[in-house]
């Protein structure tokens, strides 16, 4: 081979060594952080021999020996910015990178949401959605089946129990109150129907003998309208035939207000009440106590003397 040949094969270089490599990248964080060094010399052109200088002098200082290999290293490192990690563009695939590497974090702030959202869910189905649909089925299937069938079952129980037409038309009434109420969907008024129907049904089952009280037996009363006249009660009580005293709803004529008492007065004749007087002032006992008596399946008692329908409840001021 000849001498000319040998000269143009290129020189290997020495490769790098770990230490060195670790030094050069030394060399550019210096650099980086000495700020006005790579301001005022590496941004003056070829002025690359000041430089290395300044980092001799600054390594010398902290006792590190550092080859001019290394510094040259590391200066045309910092030009090709090859130690500099430059982000990549924002992407699609950057993005799913990201996603990527976070995915334990994302998966676990994923899964609390999902959780809480749950919850949250859960909570209003059961405390929120579930009790209204509920309750609006509740209400669905009173209107559609429990108040119709209440409805029809007391009517036929009073209409089973009527021997007075007063009663039937009185049910009938009240049948057609109830009707009309479930067609526009009052629950409310057609249950007062219902009541009102179970009412009547038990006053047609009770029986009772309408009683003269022994003490206070009769009181007249003043009437607001007419201050020259008289009304005459007899106290009365009405007696189950076990001998129990019934508690009844009485409507004062004096206030027209309804009230359950045990004694009541029954306004009568003047003649009515006489004889009743009478009868007690010859021993003082009342010999015929009984003023009427109430039969299954009618409404009201049947008079022994003559009545004339008023009746109060408090007499204690008379």
């Amino acid at each position: 081979m000849s001498a000319a040949a040998a000269t143009a094969v290129p020189a290997v270089a020495k490769p790098q060594t770990l230490d060195e490599l670790m030094l050069a990248m030394d060399v550019v964080d210096t650099i980086r952080h000495r700020d006005l060094i790579v301001e005022r010399e590496l941004g003056q052109g070829d002025r690359d021999d000041a430089l290395r200088s300044r980092l001799r002098e600054i390594y010398t200082s902290q006792g590190i020996e550092v080859t001019d290999r290394v510094i040259d290293q590391g200066i045309k490192a910092l030009r090709e910015s090859r130690f500099t990690y430059t982000p990549p563009a924002a992407s699609l695939g950057r993005t799913l990178a990201l996603i990527w590497v976070a995915r334990s974090r994302i998966i676990g702030w994923s899964a609390a949401l999902l959780i809480a959202v749950t919850a949250l869910w859960g909570g209003y189905q059961f405390g929120v959605v579930g009790p209204a649909r509920q309750a609006a089925e509740t209400a669905r299937i009173e209107l559609a089946e429990t108040l119709p069938k209440a409805l029809q079952t007391n009517y036929d129980a009073v209409i089973a129990e009527a021997r007075v037409e007063g009663a039937r038309t009185q049910a009938a009434a009240l049948l057609r109150d109830g009707k009309n109420a479930l067609t526009r969907n009052d629950a409310a008024a057609a249950q007062t129907a219902v009541d009102s129907l179970a009412a009547l049904q038990t006053k047609l089952v009770q029986t009772y003998d309408l009683r003269i009280v022994l003490n206070d037996s009769g009181v007249w009363r003043i009437p607001d309208a007419n201050e020259n006249a008289r009304n005459y009660y007899l106290i009365v009580e009405a007696v189950a035939p076990d001998g129990q005293t019934l508690t009844m709803p009485i409507k004062s004529e004096e206030d027209g207000r309804t009230y359950n008492v045990s004694a009541w007065g029954v306004r009568v004749p003047e003649a009515t009440f006489d004889a009743v007087r009478r009868d007690k002032q010859d021993n003082g006992i009342i010999e015929n106590r009984t003023l009427g008596q109430k039969p299954r399946g009618e409404l009201d008692p049947r008079y022994r003397m003559t009545v004339l329908g008023g009746t109060i409840t408090s007499w204690d001021d008379n």
